[in-house]
């Protein structure tokens, strides 16, 4: 096992598993900051991820996941703020 797929590990273990936590209780804004959470901490287990299989190919989907994740917050946010 590399040290890259160790961090994977790790940032799954005590990243991804709280921000799924905190993304699934309480209010709404307590979910959209857990989700948040949960995207940034999978765009970093994914480019640790390509790094340990050393393939630049499998760095396509953090990058796409990092600009999604942004785009998708802000339509959350959208949906959460007052209907006029």
């Amino acid at each position: 096992m590399t040290t890259w797929l160790a961090a994977c590990i790790v940032l799954i273990a005590l990243g991804l598993f709280p921000a799924l936590w905190v993304g699934s209780r309480g209010d709404a804004v307590n979910r959209l900051v857990g989700v948040e959470i949960a995207g940034a901490v999978t765009v970093l287990v994914l480019l640790a991820f390509s790094r340990a299989m050393q393939q630049s190919i499998y760095l396509i989907v953090p990058l796409v996941l990092a600009v999604l994740t942004v785009t998708g917050t802000l339509v959350y946010t959208r949906l959460l703020g007052p209907r006029p």
